[in-house]
């Protein structure tokens, strides 16, 4: 590893050198096999942050959220991390990365770290790239990592599984919002901004919004709806003040407890499914089932069992 070895950056980032934290994060982002030594030895004096998630669609002022989001939290004393998840081109690979473009008030400011990370290449998958580096910043010594993904996509939901505390931001007018929250992550928020408020329909909006909520288990608790302005800045202390009442509540270390339990599990799904794909694709005898699947020859199930017996050596009961 050039510039610094496995050893200089763990006690770099135990230090507080953002040089040593930048280089952790490139070795995450690339899959470099020495980010799996730098994480496990930082992960003791982890657990301290709180970790932010912001979605919503494209368009509807994460970022700038965000930012004012940001200020408050510096405001009230602590350190702050942001990573945001940016779309990578499908020519190019790159990312607009436009968080930096609006967040850059926040640049000269040493406490706080930006971090904008596209969803191009991560050989673990986008969640397990972020969850890595939020245990980073949590190493680090920040006290609020907010967490931007591009949208509720399914690459979002896994992301959005690690934070404490997920704030779902809305568009007034927005047909498609409240359709999301229909096709199924009404469940996911646990506070909800409707922004750009000064928008006529910002109001119908979030009526609209606690119309859908209500649809929901009567017991089910219900994120509180806060009208946000965040160019303008109104709104954003109730934001910030929902978000730290989240925090508050009782319930959050067996949520981190579940989130991690669960996130294991799907980094180990995601693994094995990819060792299972470069297993059959080796083996021309593996490759063969498949063919026979298609080919009616062969039922999918038994394909399925030899397929695990082979490569994982795993008897299913007949």
């Amino acid at each position: 590893m050039s510039g610094l070895d496995t050893k200089e950056v763990v006690d770099g980032v135990r230090k507080g050198d953002t040089r040593a934290l930048a280089r952790a994060i490139t070795l995450v982002e690339n899959g470099d096999p020495e980010s799996y030594e730098i994480v496990r030895e930082l992960y003791p004096q982890t657990g301290h942050a709180h970790a932010v998630g912001i979605t919503g669609p494209p368009g509807v002022g994460k970022s700038t959220l965000i930012a004012a989001l940001v200020t408050r939290a510096r405001a009230s004393g602590r350190t702050v991390g942001v990573i945001s998840v940016d779309p990578s081109s499908p020519f190019t690979q790159g990312a607009l990365l436009g968080d930096r473009i609006r967040l850059a008030d926040h640049f000269l400011d040493p406490g706080v770290y930006i971090r904008s990370m596209g969803t191009r290449g991560h050989v673990g998958g986008l969640a397990e790239a972020t969850l890595q580096a939020l245990l980073l910043l949590d190493a680090f010594g920040k006290e609020v990592v907010f967490l931007e993904t591009v949208g509720t996509g399914q690459s979002d939901v896994g992301v959005l599984s690690i934070a404490d505390t997920v704030v779902l931001a809305l568009q007034p007018g927005s047909g498609d919002s409240v359709q999301a929250l229909k096709a199924g992550i009404m469940e996911i928020p646990d506070v909800i901004a409707v922004n750009k408020a000064d928008h006529p329909l910002a109001r119908t909006t979030a009526s609209d919004v606690r119309q859908v909520l209500a649809l929901g288990p009567a017991d089910a608790p219900k994120p509180p709806i806060i009208l946000t302005e965040a160019l303008g800045d109104s709104g954003i202390d109730e934001l910030w003040a929902a978000i730290e009442a989240h925090a508050a509540e009782p319930g959050l270390e067996e949520r981190r407890r579940h989130n991690l339990a669960a996130e294991v599990f799907a980094v180990a799904s995601a693994r094995a499914r990819r060792h299972l794909e470069a297993a059959v694709a080796g083996d021309p005898e593996l490759a063969r089932l498949l063919d026979q699947v298609q080919e009616r020859q062969l039922d999918p199930l038994t394909a399925v069992r030899t397929i695990l017996r082979e490569v994982f050596r795993i008897t299913e009961p007949n």
